[in-house]
C-alpha cells in the first residue's frame, strides 16, 4: 500500500490530512475525538481517514487524549469468593454488555489483600484505566477516595459505607427487599423468625439485617438478637450459622438468609438434622441466582437485577469519564419471587 503522497507504507496522519486539506494538527483532533473542530473539517478527515483505509493508533491517540479507553471492574475479595458466587458473574456480565459496543476495554480485577490495593492504586494512577467502578467493599475502604483525589472517576456497587460520601454509586433496595422477605415468612405462619446476616462491615448486609428487622416491627414482632446470626455470604457460613440457630431452645421455624448461597447452607444444616424445608423450617434467600431454581427443593429469593446492576455502573461510569451530568446514586428495584421453600 502507498499512502497519499506516493511513499509505500501503512497510510499516517500526514496523509490523511493532506487528502482532507487541513492541519496535521486538525486531523489529530477530528480523529482523536475532540468537538473543537468545524464539521466542515470533521466530514473531510474522516472522508480521508476511509478513503486511506487509516486506523487511529490507540497509543497515539492516548498521548492527545490522555485516556486509555479501559476502565476497571474492581471486586474486593478472595479469588475463592469471587468464583464461588453467582452474584459477581452476573455483574460482570451486565458490565461487560455496557462498554462492548463504545470501544473501551473492561479490565478485571480482584482485590484479596492489602498488597494488591496498592498495586491498583499505582496502576490506575499510572494512567492505565480511565475509571473503576467497585464491587463487594469491606468497611470504609480508603482505596476509592484515594483515586478520586488523582482524578479517576470511581463508581459503587452499593451506597457508600459512610453515609457522607458522596461517591456515585448503584444499588438495589436491599432494604425492601428484606422486608419482603421477612412479611413473605410471617405470612405462611412462622413464628420464631431468625436471619443470617452477610458481614456486617458491608452496607448491602447492613441493609438487609434493616429490612428484617423493619418488617418484624411492622407485624409488631420482638427483634430476638439470639436468633441473628452473622455470616459470610459463603455456603458454610451459611451452614454453620444455621446449625447454630439449630442447637438453640427455641430454634426458629422460619429463616431470612441474607444471600442465596447461605440460604443453600442452611438449607443442608437443616435437612441433616433430621428437618424438612418448608416443613419445619421456611427459608427464604437474596439474589435470585442460579442457584435458587436448582436447590433442593426451589428456594424462595429475593431478587435484585445483578445484570443491570452491572450496566448501570459501567454506564454512571462512562458518563463520568466523559464529563457529563450524571446521578450521584442509581436505586434498583427488588421483588420477591416465591418458590417451594415457603
Amino acid at each position: 500500500m502507498r499512502d497519499h503522497s506516493g511513499a509505500p507504507g501503512l497510510p499516517t496522519l500526514e496523509s490523511v490530512a493532506a487528502l482532507a486539506g487541513v492541519s496535521r494538527a486538525t486531523a489529530g483532533r477530528v480523529l482523536s475525538g475532540s468537538p473543537r473542530v468545524s464539521e466542515s473539517a470533521k466530514k473531510a478527515v474522516l472522508d480521508a481517514a476511509a478513503e486511506l483505509s487509516y486506523v487511529t493508533n490507540r497509543a497515539a491517540r492516548s498521548l492527545v487524549t490522555r485516556r486509555s479507553d479501559s476502565i476497571a471492574f474492581v471486586v474486593s475479595e478472595s479469588e475463592e469468593r469471587l468464583f464461588q458466587d453467582p452474584f459477581f458473574p452476573a455483574v460482570l456480565r451486565g458490565a461487560h454488555r455496557a462498554v462492548s459496543d463504545q470501544s473501551v476495554q473492561l479490565v478485571f480485577v480482584v482485590l484479596a489483600n492489602q498488597a494488591e490495593h496498592e498495586q491498583f492504586f499505582r496502576f490506575a494512577a499510572g494512567g492505565h484505566v480511565d475509571g473503576a467502578m467497585f464491587v463487594s467493599l469491606h468497611g470504609d475502604d480508603p482505596l476509592p477516595t484515594r483515586l478520586r483525589e488523582v482524578g479517576i472517576p470511581v463508581v459503587l456497587s452499593g451506597r457508600p459505607f459512610r453515609p457522607d460520601d458522596d461517591i456515585p454509586n448503584v444499588d438495589a433496595d436491599n432494604l425492601t427487599g428484606a422486608e419482603l422477605a421477612t412479611q413473605a415468612l410471617l405470612d405462611v405462619g412462622c413464628t420464631r423468625l431468625a436471619t443470617i446476616t452477610g458481614p456486617l462491615d458491608m452496607p448491602a448486609a447492613q441493609d438487609r439485617l434493616a429490612g428484617y428487622e423493619a418488617g418484624l416491627r411492622a407485624a409488631g414482632r420482638k427483634v430476638a438478637t439470639s436468633r441473628t446470626m452473622q455470616s459470610d455470604f459463603t455456603t458454610e457460613g451459611g451452614f454453620d450459622a444455621m446449625n447454630h440457630l439449630l442447637r438453640q431452645r427455641f430454634s426458629p421455624d422460619g429463616v431470612f438468609a441474607a444471600n442465596d448461597q447461605m440460604a443453600v447452607g442452611a438449607m443442608r444444616a437443616i435437612r441433616e438434622a433430621g428437618l424438612s424445608v418448608p416443613g419445619d423450617v421456611r427459608v427464604v434467600g437474596f439474589d435470585d441466582s442460579p442457584l435458587a431454581t436448582a436447590a433442593h427443593p426451589p428456594l424462595t429469593s429475593v431478587r435484585q437485577p445483578m445484570e443491570q446492576l452491572g450496566r448501570e455502573m459501567a454506564l454512571l461510569l462512562l458518563a463520568l469519564v466523559n464529563g457529563d451530568p450524571v446521578s450521584t446514586s442509581v436505586m434498583l428495584p427488588t421483588e420477591l419471587v416465591v418458590r417451594e421453600t415457603t
